[in-house]
């Protein structure tokens, strides 16, 4: 954080002299923003300056205001921002506080869809006012910033928002003018610290240089002096505002050197991990020129490269108070790169591959190893289909009952650039292998044809698809290899492949990314919202991991990594035609198409059947249906629907016959438009050499 009396916001945050449309300090009225009728509504306040949505206790409580008294009831309000058409990049910086517990988030509406795009959030609670800062993507249709705020349960709690500023360009540039630093913030050192120079303040202080912005004392930059620096290699870093969209282009910036000779200036990403990547260095050869005119400001650009979120830190480090100083002014951010033959950023999906359609962009070779054959089965009870589908098709390296031994299959990709972090998922399905090390492993093979294994399988199977994250990261250029050995005939088994997919960053970066998107739920964190409808039903739905507690029937994993939860009614305590029904969230009306997709497994003798409802205006319309044993896969399934309404979606599952009625859902997906592609049908006729 910054030093207090530097980032300490006054009651009257310096407008921008750039202000766009949305943009509000509710000093008097909201500015077009207005709450959303089907939800808790924002109050300004009564001596204006900002809105808050709080609180609210039931009535019984009121009365008798414990101080461990709670509310009974969720209390959520929607903020909507009257209608914005901006093309180009803007940066939205909120002004906000969480006071107690609760949550802020930020998301960017587009009409027409029934889920907003994320942009931000937090659940840190301050005693002060916070600024955050988020990217609007350049876009040609309208939209509306929703801000959706969220108190706690315990009483006192509160979330207000004090100014919201939109402004063109990127949240990574600044000049440093106005009292916010554009959300800039030092990390917070003993000795050494960035600072704010210039301005009135110190114009009596002869030794600072003028700003770069104005070419006078009375513009703001920021600096960093070693004239506290107490032990060797302090450190003092400026930090940028998180990126909140994939962005990539020139970084440019101005900065100066006093005439000090101790310091070391350097330029870093950092993700959201806490993982540093240096971008530019300050060089020892240019030293002579820096200290001949010391007040001159000297232009830097970068090529930056951000797939995914990181921020910029500026960080100068000093060996001894004679270390110097460092001033940095007018960072901007251009679209373009610095220079016409920087390479574009990498896509990595040229290495996703499902193996719906062929082998992608693998190759193996089928003259040195036994190869890795497509295959596709009819799922049924007895065999297990794809992960893609359940009904599709993946690899299969080689079978148990096949007499051969002491072969290998190997798949290779595509080449992946260096110099650059990866993050490889994929799904894999052992049987019969008893060492279990051989079964399946995987090398990056460098240009010089030399590999190094970077993973490999070392557990028994369950028996299910099982999800596996790799982050790698090598100096050269390699392509990813995929090998299975057999030794001997008594110790190889099966295994398969599916669903490889790769993407820049380390894995951490995208763990739980599903959670984050509306429309998007995996159940690994919890229920996303859904609820269980206890006027409508009979019993309820089950968060469970693993497999079910009865025997021939559920499934014996979830489907997002094998390890994972899922939702399932267990029928064993459920009377035959006994129901289940779980609600959605809310979900706005739409004039074009939605897709509803989700994996669903009914397996046992007994089970009954699995349905999806529309729910408008308090009236059930069926979209979708399966009734009895369908496999004991999990299967896709795809429900396109259209509802200019607010309306839910409920998941009905009916109990069968038996207690072999199991019936669970995982991966519950919604998108805007209709769905791409049917439901891909298996080969008949095709035998599954898993099982």
């Amino acid at each position: 954080m910054l030093p207090f009396y530097l980032l300490t916001l006054a009651a009257t945050v310096q407008a921008h002299n750039q202000l766009l449309s949305g943009s509000c300090n509710f000093e008097s009225n909201t500015c077009g923003y207005t709450s959303d009728a089907d939800f808790t509504s924002w109050t300004l306040n009564e001596d204006g300056r900002f809105v808050s949505v709080d609180a609210v206790l039931d009535d019984y409580e009121e009365d008798d205001l414990r101080p461990d008294a709670r509310p009974q009831r969720e209390n959520r309000g929607i903020l909507l921002s009257p209608v914005l058409d901006q093309e180009d990049w803007g940066c939205l910086r909120l002004v906000y506080q969480i006071t107690g517990s609760g949550s802020l988030e930020v998301q960017q509406r587009t009409e027409g869809k029934s889920f907003d795009r994320p942009l931000w959030s937090s659940q840190m609670p301050s005693d002060s006012w916070v600024i955050a800062s988020m990217d609007l993507q350049n876009t040609t249709e309208p939209y509306r910033v929703v801000i959706e705020g969220k108190p706690g349960q315990s009483v006192g709690s509160s979330v207000a928002v004090f100014e919201i500023h939109i402004s063109p360009g990127y949240c990574l540039e600044c000049d440093f003018e106005e009292s916010h630093l554009c959300g800039y913030s030092n990390q917070w050192n003993t000795n050494v610290n960035w600072y704010v120079g210039g301005g009135t303040a110190q114009l009596s202080r002869s030794n600072m240089p003028n700003d770069h912005t104005y070419n006078n004392r009375t513009g703001h930059f920021m600096y960093v002096d070693s004239v506290y620096a107490k032990t060797f290699k302090e450190v003092a870093k400026l930090v940028s505002p998180m990126t909140t969209v994939p962005m990539s282009g020139c970084l440019s910036f101005q900065y100066q050197r006093g005439e000090g000779k101790g310091n070391l200036f350097s330029v870093f990403t950092r993700d959201q991990v806490g993982q540093y990547q240096e971008l530019w260095r300050a060089g020892a050869e240019n030293q002579s020129d820096w200290t001949v005119t010391p007040g001159e400001w000297i232009p830097v650009q970068v090529d930056l490269k951000a797939p995914y979120a990181l921020q910029v830190v500026f960080e100068v480090a000093f060996n001894s108070p004679r270390g110097g100083r460092v001033a940095v002014d007018d960072i901007s951010f251009s679209s373009e790169f610095c220079s016409a033959d920087t390479e574009p950023t990498f896509d990595p999906s040229v290495a996703n591959c499902d193996f719906e359609s062929g082998f992608c962009h693998y190759t193996q070779d089928n003259v040195m190893g036994s190869p890795w054959r497509r295959v596709s089965v009819k799922p049924n009870i007895f065999r297990n289909g794809d992960h893609t589908t359940g009904a599709g098709s993946f690899l299969l390296a080689h079978s148990r009952l096949n007499p051969r031994s002491g072969y290998v299959s190997r798949l290779t990709g595509p080449i992946l650039p260096g110099n650059m972090k990866y993050c490889l998922r994929f799904y894999f399905f052992l049987r019969g292998f008893n060492q279990t090390d051989q079964a399946l492993a995987i090398y990056l093979q460098h240009q010089t044809s030399t590999q190094e294994k970077i993973w490999t399988q070392g557990e028994k199977s369950r028996g299910v698809w099982v999800a596996t994250d790799v982050t790698l990261q090598t100096s050269k250029p390699s392509k990813l290899v995929f090998v299975s050995t057999c030794r001997n005939f008594w110790d190889c088994g099966s295994v398969a492949l599916d669903d490889i997919s790769v993407s820049l960053g380390d894995c951490e970066l995208t763990a739980g990314l599903l959670l984050s998107v509306p429309g998007h739920c995996d159940f690994e964190a919890g229920h996303c919202g859904y609820t269980q409808d206890k006027q409508g039903d009979t019993d309820d739905w089950v968060w469970r991991r693993g497999p079910t507690p009865t025997s021939y029937t559920g499934p014996r994993g979830d489907h997002t990594t094998g390890l994972g939860y899922y939702m399932h009614i267990e029928a064993s305590p459920m009377l035959p035609g006994q129901n289940a029904r779980l609600l959605s969230r809310p979900l706005r009306g739409s004039r074009g198409p939605q897709c509803l997709r989700f994996y669903y497994h009914m397996y046992g003798s007994g089970t009954g059947q699995l349905s999806v409802h529309l729910d408008k205006d308090g009236g059930d319309v069926l979209l979708w249906q399966r009734s009895g044993e369908q496999s004991i896969a999990w299967l896709r399934a795809s429900v396109e629907y259209q509802c200019d309404l607010q309306h839910q979606i409920v998941f009905e599952a009916t109990r069968g016959s038996s207690v072999r009625s199991d019936i669970a859902i995982d991966d519950i997906i919604f998108e805007s438009g209709p769905c791409p592609e049917t439901e891909i049908q298996a080969a008949w006729g095709t035998s599954n050499e898993i099982e």
